[in-house]
């Protein structure tokens, strides 16, 4: 975000003169590394970027995917590139002096890729299907969170969240359904609570079935375990189109 700096000083009690625009420095991690996948952890399967305050560590993940966690979006709203910014696989960690949370993280996150994948995107908007979220007739299912900070882990059919605003589960939602979906909630603060996919049945959807699959069982837990509802609507949905990237030096 560009913040500008705009001053007058008085001269011979009658001129002024405008302070040139100053430009805040981007958030930067103090220390970062970056290393490809070695094929072992590639084989293993295992993908994605976690956060606790003060630490980003993004294991065996592909330059979309890392964008993708960012900014909160599924997948297919990165657009473009060329072909190894989702065949290469990279191991990414970014750490600060201070336990900052997530938001900011993610900011760091968006520098580091910028200037060590020499990453430049822009946005447009497509027509696309978004899941709305709101609260089912007999919820919420779930209680408000002691802390304020966002605790969650998100595993293969289940999410266990001791303290997340809707805002960032619409985001983790999004990410693991590949779709966008918008809080329309209406719920404000932190809340805690666990969600299976499905638990009742001896197998979930995996990541890579069907779209439409994942999408029935995470929409059926939502609304039986939290008294949530996922509605399928047609919008305009923004997407992020890489204009450039380069593969990054290691460490």
């Amino acid at each position: 975000m560009l913040r500008v700096a705009v001053g007058s000083v008085l001269i011979l009690g009658a001129a002024r003169a405008q302070v040139p625009v100053a430009q805040s420095e981007p958030p930067h991690f103090e220390v970062v590394s970056i290393r490809p996948s070695s094929p072992e952890q590639v084989a293993a399967g295992f993908s994605g970027c976690a956060t606790t305050p003060g630490l980003v560590r993004c294991i065996n993940v592909t330059l979309k995917r890392a964008i993708s966690g960012a900014n909160g979006i599924g997948l297919d709203r990165v657009l473009g590139g060329p072909a190894w910014t989702e065949s290469d696989h990279f191991q990414i960690t970014g750490k600060t002096d201070q336990p900052i949370g997530e938001d900011a993280l993610n900011e760091m996150l968006k520098t580091l890729l910028a200037e060590r994948f020499r990453l430049k995107v822009h946005r447009e908007n497509q027509p696309g299907e978004t899941l709305v979220m709101e609260v089912a007739k007999n919820g919420p299912k779930f209680q408000p969170a002691g802390d304020p900070k966002t605790s969650v882990n998100n595993g293969h059919g289940v999410l266990e969240a001791s303290s997340i605003t809707m805002r960032i589960f619409t985001e983790i939602l999004s990410r693991d359904l590949n779709l966008p979906v918008l809080d329309r909630t209406g719920l404000k603060g932190a809340f805690k609570f666990t969600v299976r996919w499905n638990a009742d049945r001896p197998r979930v959807a995996a990541p890579d079935d069907p779209a439409g699959d994942l999408k029935w069982e995470i929409s059926t837990a939502l609304a039986q375990q939290l008294g949530l509802t996922l509605k399928s609507q047609r919008m305009p949905v923004e997407m992020l189109v890489i204009d450039r990237a380069e593969k990054p030096s290691e460490n």
